[in-house]
């Protein structure tokens, strides 16, 4: 076993080696022994390890007994020998370092992706509070190249830029967008006719209906609809946060145009200066309601479908330059891993063999199991109650509209619409036309006639 000299937390240790050292050394050693062979694993050379620790062949470097445990880490260990034993003569050559220069490690470009994959992945778990993404997300529509596009492709606005345009918006679509975002300040070669700010909005929904699936994708209709027991007051910062990673996940074209789309539908909706482009509702309602089904949307017809897209859709338009724009914590997190990743093996000679520490993550408090399940159970109906009550107040909605909407929602969620109505009567209410009031009697304001002398 090499052995030379380590400093850690300030002091210099002789005669030692790190566990992931051992590791390596003994690994090869049994590989090429013929009483072993190829086959032997990393782990099996671990578990020796453990062996010869347990049983005093090697020690903690500091002498510590009591917890006999190796892991494949920088810890440091050392022979179990006595130094009375040790030839005096040989002693000061033992503990002369043995200078070693391992070249830094080459890592290849599906390393990196995996070190993306991961530490978002991680993130992400952590911060919607699962035990496991499997149960919102199947892993194997996660494409790592996806995440490291949308974070490493930008403009100077946090815009995707796509290297293959085949998948890009079409210069016209692109075009009726820009006019509609920065009306009225449009190109002065376009024309311009009553009713023409309609025919670009409807030229732009067209456009947006005809893609083939929703601009979430259908594969992670589930995972953004997890985020909906999120969307609360107190869980806003949360919700944002989980939003963002979950929009890295996205083919880089579809996260360009949910950021391009985003980007009008809420200049639009700020914009006093724009027509009405419905005579019956605003503007603000009639984005969410057009664009709803483009973004987010089951491949499979689902009740209440399009209420859970209105809701998210009304969500993103209040914090689309929050969401969607790169998070920087996700930067530097994977660059401090990547650095820990190329100068981990490294020692330069005269430096003793410092190694780099293992970067630590701090994402989110950790809470236990139980509490999980209570706050996941506590939000979640309190979000689809929350959503009961939007569909209730809607006053754009028609009687018949809502009528099948409640339907669906009791169908669903029996137990949170009994609540709300907890009689035949109190749900009759809801639809009761007010009595009219009959107007009051006009009091005649007409001046009498003057008695005069002759009458």
């Amino acid at each position: 076993m090499p052995l030379r000299k380590h400093r850690q937390h300030f002091r210099v240790y002789g005669n030692c080696f790190t566990a992931i050292a051992a590791v390596d050394w003994l690994h090869e050693l049994l590989r090429y022994n013929s009483n072993f062979g190829p086959d032997v694993t990393r782990q099996q050379t671990i578990q020796l390890l453990k062996k010869f620790l347990k049983n005093h062949v090697i020690e903690d470097v500091k002498g510590r007994w009591g917890s006999e445990d190796l892991e494949d880490n920088s810890h440091l260990y050392r022979n179990c020998f006595s130094q009375e034993n040790v030839d005096p003569s040989k002693q000061d050559m033992e503990t002369e370092p043995v200078i070693e220069v391992v070249q830094a490690r080459a890592l290849t470009e599906e390393d990196i992706q995996d070190v993306w994959r991961g530490i978002t992945l991680t993130h992400l778990q952590k911060t919607l509070g699962l035990t496991a993404l499997e149960d919102v997300l199947d892993p194997r529509h996660i494409n790592s190249q996806n995440i490291v596009y949308n974070m490493t492709n930008v403009n100077k606005h946090g815009v995707v830029t796509l290297e293959d345009k085949t998948d890009d918006l079409p210069h016209w679509v692109l075009s009726a967008m820009k006019c509609l975002a920065n009306w009225p300040k449009y190109d002065s070669n376009q024309p311009s006719y009553p009713g023409f700010e309609r025919d670009v909005f409807k030229t732009v929904s067209d456009y947006f209906y005809s893609l083939p699936q929703p601009l979430l994708t259908f594969e992670y209709y589930e995972l953004f609809v997890n985020i909906l027991g999120l969307l609360q007051p107190q869980l806003e910062r949360v919700a944002i946060e989980a939003l963002q990673l979950c929009t890295l996940l996205l083919p880089p074209a579809s996260r360009r145009k949910l950021q391009l789309l985003m980007r009008m539908i809420s200049r639009m909706s700020q914009n006093v200066d724009m027509p009405r482009l419905h005579d019956a509702i605003g503007t603000r309602t009639l984005m969410v309601h057009t664009f709803s089904r483009c973004v987010l949307g089951c491949e499979e017809e689902v009740d209440l479908d399009e209420l859970l897209a209105t809701r998210l859709v009304s969500f993103l338009m209040d914090h689309h330059q929050e969401i969607l724009q790169v998070p920087v914590y996700l930067q530097n997190a994977v660059r401090d891993h990547l650095v820990y990743l190329r100068k981990v093996q490294i020692t330069y000679p005269g430096s003793g063999g410092v190694e780099a520490p293992m970067p630590i993550y701090s994402f989110c408090r950790q809470i236990s199991t139980e509490e999980f399940e209570e706050q996941k159970l506590s939000v979640s109906q309190a979000a689809i109650a929350d959503l009961l009550e939007s569909l209730v107040k809607d006053k754009n909605m028609s009687v018949k509209d809502k009528k099948k909407k409640l339907k669906q929602f009791q169908r669903q969620y029996t137990d949170i619409y009994a609540r709300r109505f907890p009689t035949t009567a109190s749900e009759a209410q809801l639809f009761e036309d007010k009595p009219k009031i009959k107007p009051p009697m006009l009091i005649s304001m007409k001046k009498p006639k003057a008695f005069g002398i002759r009458n």
